[in-house]
C-alpha cells in the first residue's frame, strides 16, 4: 500500500507540520497587522474601569451677555467596592463628614459591583469633598462634575426649561437647543484585575468640553419688570393665572415673556406636569376679546369700507343679529359715533357693523393673513394653534361675534405678533428667542436668526391710520390708564368671557391690554393678560393696562426710548391727576413767567427779574403738581 512506505509517510506527516505551520503563521500576522486594535481595546475592556464626566452645558445668555442659566462646578463621590478593604470604617468616616446615615453608606460599598455613586455624597461642596479626599481610603474617588444653576428661579423656567440628573435638556431651550448645549463628555479611566483590585497603572484622565453658548433676545431687565408686575397681579387680585409677552413689532424679538404659576427649574419634580408644560404665553388658548378688533378694524381700513373719520353708526346699546341679540358694554349705548369713536369706546355693535361690511370671506382672509388658527413658528415648543370658524358654518351670528373677538380662541403670542404687523408698516413676522450660536472654543457663530417676513398682511398707509385709531383709543378712551406723558401710546383693551364646557361662566373673564410706543414708529409692544382676577371690576382697562403702562416704563428706561413730540393729549376726568404742557419762559421776566406758569406751583432761585434757567424743561407734560423751579439772573 501507498502508506506502508516509511518514506511516504514521513514525507506526509513533514508537509502536514508545515502546512499547520504556515497557518500559525498567517494566525499570527492576521493578528498582529489586522486584528490587533480590536484584540486590543477587547483586553483593555476587560481590566479598565470608566467614570464618565458631565460636560458643563454651555451658558445661556440675554442680549446684553447677562448669564440665564450656566453651570457650576461640583464633586460627586464614587467608590468601588471590591478595592475598599475596611468597608465598615470607610462607611462610617464619609457618613460623619456627610452627616449622614451609615447604613446609607454602606449599602454603596458593600455591593457587588463594579463602581457606585453615593447618593448622599452628590454636588458636594468644595469643603466637604476635600475632607473626602483626605481620607486617602482606596476605592473611593472624587469626581468633578457640573451642575445646573438658574440665577433667576422661576422668572424663566418656561422658556429656558430644565435639565435632568443625567445632564441632559428635558424643556424648554434646554431641550430645543440640547445637541449644542450639552457638550462632550469626559472620563476617568482606572485599571483592575478580574478581582476588581486596582492595577499598578496610571490613571488617565479626558477632560470634557463645554457645549455651545445660547444667546437669546430677551433683556433681563424687562423680565424683572415682567415678572414683579406679574407676581403682583397673582397675590393683588388672586388670579387663576397671569401672562405676558414683550417684543420688538419691527423684528419679532421676544424682549420679555412670563406666566404665572411659575415652577422652580431646579426643583422642578416638585410642580405637577401641568405647570411644568404649558408655557402660557404660548400655549393658552382664550376668546380674545376686544384686542381683537384691531384685526377687524385693520381689515376695514385697508378695505376702505370705511371711513373711520366720516362715517357713523349709532349705538343703542344693542343689536339684533339673525334673532341674536349683541350687547355694548355700556347700557343704553354710546349713542351716534365715528368709527374712531366706535374703537375709541371699544363699541360691539359699532364692530359688527364693520364685520357686516367686510363680509365671511374678506374677514376671514384677513384673519388668517395675520396668522391667525396657525402656529407662529416661535422657536419654543408646546405652542398652540388656536380654533377658528370654518368660513362655510359662519352665518350672521359667527361674523358679527368674530368681529369683536368673540366665539374665536387665539393665543397670546398669536396676537401679539398679529397686532405688530397691523402696527409695524404691515408685516407679519416670526417671532423668535434665540438671537445666536457660539461656539466659545473658536469664538465663532454657528447660528444667527434674523427677521423673518412671511407676508405683507396691509399696506403701510393702513398701519399708519390704526397706530392713530389706537393711539386715540389710549388717549381719549377705554385705554386711558396706559397713557405715558410725553410719550405717545397707542394701545387696546380686552374684556373676555371664559367659556366652559360650551357655557360663558358669570363673572369669570380674563381681562387683557395690548400696547405699544412711540406710537408714531414703534420700538416696543406689550401684552398683557390676567385671568379672574377677584374682588374688582373686571375691565382690561383697569386691571391689565396699567401693568402693561408699568412694563411700557420700564421699557423706556432699560431701551433707552427717547420722548416723542406731537402725541395726543388726553381727556381728563375729575379723577385723573391732570398733565399739562409746560411752557418755555427761558428769557421772560418773572412777572410774564408767573402768568404764563399759572397752573403749576413756581419757585424761584436768584434776585434778578429774567428767567435763564427752568426745571423740568419745557415742551414737556408735568401735573399740575408739579413745582417749576426757575433760576433768575
Amino acid at each position: 500500500m501507498f502508506f506502508n512506505d516509511i518514506h511516504i509517510r514521513i514525507r506526509f506527516i513533514f508537509l502536514v507540520m508545515i502546512i499547520i505551520l504556515l497557518l500559525v503563521i498567517g494566525k499570527v500576522f492576521y493578528i498582529q497587522f489586522f486584528s490587533y486594535n480590536k484584540l486590543s481595546q477587547i483586553t483593555e475592556d476587560l481590566w479598565s474601569r470608566k467614570m464618565t464626566i458631565n460636560a458643563p452645558r454651555g451658558d445661556i445668555v440675554d442680549r446684553n451677555g447677562n448669564v440665564l442659566a450656566t453651570s457650576v462646578v461640583t464633586t460627586t463621590i464614587y467608590v468601588v467596592p471590591s478595592q475598599i478593604k475596611d468597608k465598615e470604617k470607610v462607611s462610617k468616616d464619609i457618613a460623619a463628614i456627610l452627616n449622614c446615615d451609615y447604613n446609607d453608606v454602606y449599602k454603596y460599598v458593600s455591593k457587588n459591583s463594579s463602581m457606585e455613586i453615593i447618593r448622599k455624597g452628590m454636588d458636594l461642596p468644595s469643603d466637604i469633598a476635600t475632607q473626602i479626599d483626605n481620607l486617602g481610603y482606596d476605592g473611593v474617588y472624587l469626581v468633578v462634575d457640573s451642575k445646573r444653576y438658574y440665577p433667576y428661579g422661576d422668572s424663566l423656567a418656561h422658556i429656558i426649561g430644565f435639565v435632568g440628573s443625567d445632564n441632559q435638556g428635558l424643556s424648554g431651550l434646554e431641550l430645543t437647543y440640547d445637541e449644542y448645549l450639552k457638550g462632550i463628555n469626559g472620563e476617568l479611566k482606572y485599571y483592575s484585575d478580574g478581582k476588581g483590585n486596582k492595577l499598578e497603572v496610571p490613571d488617565s484622565y479626558v477632560a470634557p468640553s463645554k457645549g455651545m453658548t445660547l444667546e437669546l433676545t430677551l433683556d433681563i431687565e424687562l423680565i424683572k419688570a415682567l415678572d414683579n408686575e406679574l407676581k403682583n397681579a397673582m397675590d393683588k387680585y388672586n388670579s387663576n393665572a397671569a401672562l405676558g409677552i414683550v417684543m420688538n413689532p419691527k423684528t419679532g424679538e421676544i424682549l420679555a415673556m412670563g406666566s404665572k404659576p411659575s415652577f422652580d427649574p431646579v426643583n422642578y419634580q416638585n410642580f405637577s406636569e401641568e405647570i411644568i408644560n404649558r408655557n402660557l404665553p404660548i400655549w393658552m388658548t382664550f376668546e380674545p376679546g376686544s384686542t381683537f378688533k384691531i384685526i377687524t378694524l385693520a381689515s376695514s381700513i385697508e378695505e376702505e369700507v370705511v371711513d373711520i373719520f366720516k362715517d357713523t353708526y349709532t349705538d343703542t346699546g344693542s343689536v339684533n343679529v339673525d334673532g341674536s341679540t349683541l350687547h355694548c358694554w355700556k347700557h343704553g349705548g354710546h349713542g351716534t359715533q365715528t368709527y374712531l369713536e366706535v374703537a375709541e369706546n371699544s363699541c360691539n355693535p359699532g364692530f359688527v357693523s364693520l364685520g357686516n361690511k367686510l363680509g365671511v370671506d374678506k374677514l376671514m382672509g384677513y384673519i388668517e393673513k395675520f396668522g391667525f388658527g396657525k402656529k407662529t413658528g416661535i422657536d419654543l415648543n408646546g405652542e398652540g394653534n388656536g380654533i377658528l370658524f370654518k368660513k362655510e358654518n359662519m352665518g350672521p351670528v359667527e361674523l358679527a361675534t368674530t368681529a369683536f373677538g368673540q366665539g374665536i380662541s387665539v393665543t397670546p403670542i398669536q396676537q401679539i405678533t398679529a397686532v405688530s404687523a397691523a402696527i409695524n408698516g404691515g408685516n407679519l413676522l416670526t417671532p423668535y428667542v434665540v438671537h445666536s450660536i457660539i461656539d466659545d472654543s473658536s469664538k465663532s457663530i454657528i447660528f444667527e436668526n434674523k427677521p423673518i417676513i412671511k407676508r405683507e398682511v396691509i399696506s403701510k398707509e393702513t398701519s399708519t391710520m390704526v397706530r392713530f385709531v389706537l393711539e386715540s383709543v389710549v388717549a381719549n378712551g377705554t385705554g386711558k390708564n396706559a397713557y405715558i406723558e410725553n410719550y405717545r401710546v397707542g394701545g387696546k383693551t380686552g374684556t373676555a368671557q371664559k367659556v366652559s364646557n360650551g357655557k360663558y361662566l358669570v363673572g369669570n373673564y380674563i381681562l387683557s391690554f395690548i400696547g405699544f410706543l412711540p406710537a408714531s414708529d414703534p420700538e416696543v409692544i406689550v401684552y398683557i393678560a390676567v385671568d379672574n382676577p377677584k374682588g374688582v371690576t373686571q375691565y382690561g382697562g383697569t386691571i391689565s393696562a396699567p401693568i402693561a403702562r408699568n412694563i411700557m416704563l420700564s421699557a423706556i428706561e432699560t431701551l433707552g426710548i427717547e420722548e416723542k413730540s406731537g402725541g395726543m393729549l388726553k381727556e381728563y376726568s375729575y379723577l385723573d391727576v391732570k398733565y399739562l404742557i409746560v411752557p418755555d419762559v427761558v428769557g421772560m421776566s418773572k412777572e410774564d413767567a408767573t402768568k404764563a406758569l399759572k397752573d403749576f406751583q413756581v419757585k424761584y432761585s436768584g434776585n434778578g427779574d429774567k428767567v435763564v434757567y427752568m426745571s423740568p424743561k419745557a415742551d414737556t407734560f408735568q401735573s399740575v403738581d408739579t413745582t417749576i423751579n426757575l433760576l433768575l439772573n
